[in-house]
């Protein structure tokens, strides 16, 4: 029980510290780099909401970002944290931490490899872990879109809360397209998706950033995740958040 609460607390601080110092995002491929692309960067995204009346609520969302560059390399480090209540209840209570690498080629073609940590109270496991590894080609390269798209092989450990732990195989594919249709304003499409023998997760994230200044920026977005098989303690087959935050980019 203590290692377990550690785990939390440590989870929730990286979260919160990171969203203070400024998505999620199911595909979350880092862009190619250019010959202007720093070493090292990030972003981080805050956003928070409290109704206070006859409605009590809560609302707090924080996703960080870093990436850094080692040659033909990209290396990426992600968290998100999600807490939502209403009159003192919790309703949503997600955790996630994931690291990802991209290797470049000549041309338009890449590997890559990513391995993730989710904890979702609410959505029927305890937690789960996934390694995935694959090829991915950059169909679209320029100064107004970008389109990426990628599959391969991969392997998911869920601990269930109530029936022990399952390892299932997994063939993912995903697209990440993104718009830049003005000097200060782009629209972003990331989709995937996780096939398995248990049941199939699909992930999208739409978001419209407005660039406020060099380094602030503010997003909406709609992410929607579905699981067509949820264990039975799950509370429903899909959530869906639609957010205003504030984006910070160094």
């Amino acid at each position: 029980m203590l290692a377990k609460d550690w785990t939390k607390g440590i989870v929730i601080f990286l979260g919160v510290l990171w969203g203070a110092s400024a998505i999620a995002s199911p595909f979350y491929a880092p862009d190619p780099p250019s010959d202007d692309t720093p070493v090292f960067s990030g972003d981080s995204e805050l956003g928070y909401n409290r109704l206070a009346g006859n409605t009590n609520s809560e609302t707090l969302i924080g996703k960080t970002r870093l990436q850094w560059l080692t040659g033909d390399l990209t290396h990426s480090l992600r968290g998100e944290v999600r807490h939502i209540s209403k009159e003192d209840d919790t309703t949503a209570e997600q955790y996630l931490l994931a690291a990802r690498e991209r290797y470049d080629f000549s041309g338009p073609h890449y590997l890559f490899g990513f391995a993730r940590w989710e904890k979702d109270r609410f959505a029927g496991y305890d937690q789960q872990l996934s390694a995935i590894g694959g090829y991915g080609r950059q169909i679209l390269d320029n100064d107004s879109h970008t389109l990426s798209l990628e599959a391969g092989p991969g392997y998911r450990h869920d601990r269930l809360r109530e029936h022990g732990d399952e390892r299932l195989g997994v063939a993912y594919s995903a697209i990440d397209y993104r718009w830049e249709f003005a000097d200060y304003a782009d629209i972003r499409q990331e989709a995937s998706v996780e096939y398995t023998r248990q049941n199939v997760t699909s992930r999208s994230l739409t978001a419209v950033t407005t660039r406020l200044n060099s380094k602030l920026s503010l997003r909406l977005s709609y992410e929607i995740k579905h699981n067509s098989e949820p264990p039975d303690d799950a509370d429903k087959r899909s959530d869906t958040t639609t957010s205003a935050s504030l984006l910070y980019h160094w």
